[in-house]
């Protein structure tokens, strides 16, 4: 069922209305949504959490130079949209503007219109989560607590345009992830993997997989369990490869967002074609890789996603677009608005954001280092835009000494300037992948679903915040 047909007026009723809102204006659109979620939490051996929703709407948006009106409602009804184009019209008062043309169209489609709700069944799930409860706390009698989740969204999408273009897109999105506690006496540590992409949940309800799952979660544990407290100073640092892609993600790419450069609000403003990163320094942002996290057949203008190079070979060559920003600063819009659903406008936002790799093998990088930190694995990170500062806290990481991985250590904090940090790459591995698939952006309090990722990297002399001094 097509969602324009879920108004109550006829289709071309809708179209008129969404017409005459916008006609005067630089640009806009009508983005109709209908979506279903699921998530089913089983933890500390009872399912906590099992929960089905349903929603629907509309927003409406006409953009007037650095103006936007916008009026959003979850009432399908031709009162609703009229009383949404009276409000968004209003932005257009003393102004006279030419629609911009739309978006190019794409045949291209990265993902199955697949129901991940559907199947397995409900009871499936909450079984298989019982059963991952039951091997984790059966492979080790340290075992305190063990949480494991699988989460479900289809969202069904349209995007009208005063000029009558529309564009349709399905969009589903899993994730599995399992947490486990682990205790000896008054200590507890804890570890966690997540898997996930815009599929649906086969290959990740394989035994084997979810058996992978749980044991990394319970890995992780055990060697935080075993770990010494981190030092604080200058260290020479080598990132994994993968995960540890989400400080790229902060530190560099939300700098790299059109709007903040375009308001010159990012550390990044103005440096077009100047060296921002080591030589050999790649970073790419692509929505195009099939079955992703972050990926989009179309964004959420209905621009079809691309492979954007940011930065290549040190040296800032893009930025990431929205329609809008992309208009005002005399640039293309590279297929990056995004916005969290109907209730919300689009702005420039992230896919799948990632370092390519270099020619180093990864045990050269670690070999490489006297004295430093490997840092595996990230957990949360704040980062301020316009100066690039940052601090990541590391979820697993060990000392480096004379070459060799040795003690595992807890509490480092990487702390950085991003700009900065991009100069002091050394050494770039050959083994460039994406995370599992468990990003979450958030953004002017929209949040939406990304990818990361890098290949082994050294990098000079990081400050590292830590307790042990």
């Amino acid at each position: 069922m097509d969602l324009i047909s879920r108004f109550d007026i006829d289709d071309s009723t809708v179209r008129r209305v969404v017409a005459d809102a916008i006609d005067g204006a630089d640009d806009g659109e009508l983005f109709l949504e209908y979506s279903e979620g699921e998530a089913l939490v089983f933890d500390n051996g009872r399912l906590k959490t099992a929960s089905f929703n349903t929603d629907q709407g509309f927003g409406l948006r006409a953009v007037a130079g650095e103006a936007t009106g916008f009026a959003h409602a979850s009432e399908m009804s031709g009162a609703a949209l009229r009383r949404a184009a009276d409000a968004v019209s209003t932005v257009k008062a003393g102004y006279s503007g030419t629609l911009a043309p739309a978006p190019a169209g794409t045949n291209v489609k990265l993902y199955d219109d697949v129901n991940p709700i559907a199947s397995p069944a409900f009871a499936e799930k909450a079984a298989l989560l019982q059963e991952i409860d039951g091997w984790v706390r059966a492979r080790d009698p340290r075992v305190r607590q063990v949480t494991a989740a699988m989460t479900a969204s289809w969202q069904q999408v349209e995007i009208l345009r005063a000029d009558g273009h529309l564009v349709r897109d399905i969009r589903p999105l899993v994730r599995m992830n399992v947490s486990v506690v682990v205790g000896e006496g008054d200590r507890q540590e804890s570890g966690s993997y997540g898997m996930g992409g815009r599929k649906g949940f086969g290959e990740f309800v394989a035994e084997q997989s979810w058996k992978h799952a749980a044991e990394e979660a319970l890995r992780q544990a055990l060697v935080n369990l075993e770990a010494i407290p981190a030092p604080a100073g200058t260290f020479d640092i080598v990132l994994s490869s993968g995960w540890p892609g989400v400080m790229l993600h902060e530190a560099v790419g939300h700098g790299l967002e059109g709007d903040f450069n375009r308001k010159k609000t990012s550390a990044f403003s103005g440096l077009l074609g100047q060296q921002v990163a080591a030589k050999g320094v790649t970073v790419v942002d692509d929505g195009t890789i099939a079955e992703r996290r972050g990926s989009l057949t179309i964004d959420d203008e209905g621009t079809p996603s691309a492979r954007n190079v940011l930065i290549e070979d040190g040296k800032l060559v893009g930025y990431m677009q929205d329609r809008q920003n992309a208009r005002l600063m005399g640039m293309r819009a590279t297929g990056n608005g995004r916005r969290e659903g109907y209730a919300h406008q689009p702005m420039p936002r992230m896919t799948n954001t990632f370092m390519t790799g270099g020619d180093m093998e990864p045990a050269e990088i670690i070999a490489s280092v006297k004295k430093g930190i490997y840092a595996v694995s990230f957990g949360g990170g704040q980062v301020d835009i316009t100066s690039g500062k940052f601090v990541f806290g590391c979820t697993e990481a060990y000392m480096i000494e004379d070459g060799k991985v040795t003690r595992p250590i807890k509490g480092a904090m990487l702390i950085g300037n991003g700009p900065d940090a991009m100069h002091r790459v050394s050494m770039i591995g050959n083994d460039m992948k994406l995370d599992t698939g468990i990003g979450m952006c958030g953004k002017a309090g929209q949040g939406v679903p990304v990818g990361v990722g890098q290949p082994h990297l050294r990098m000079d002399q990081m400050t590292v915040g830590g307790t042990q001094a």
